[in-house]
């Protein structure tokens, strides 16, 4: 059941360690998590793409 996790904005962005305002900037560049706009307006991540997110980060830097 985690493949299904979502996890709120601040969430990512404490995990990731970044501000919203560096977050957007870095998704404007398509280099963010994969964000997922619920019917209420609300953002979220799956736990999945966060997680991809981070082992292509940990390729790039290797």
């Amino acid at each position: 059941m985690s493949s299904r996790k979502m996890l709120k904005l601040t969430e990512v962005l404490e995990e990731i360690d970044m501000s919203r305002a560096a977050f957007y900037r870095m998704r404007a560049r398509g280099k963010a998590p994969k964000l997922i706009k619920l019917p209420n307006g609300q953002l979220r991540v799956r736990r999945t793409d966060l997680d991809a997110w981070w082992a292509e980060c940990e390729q790039t830097a290797a």
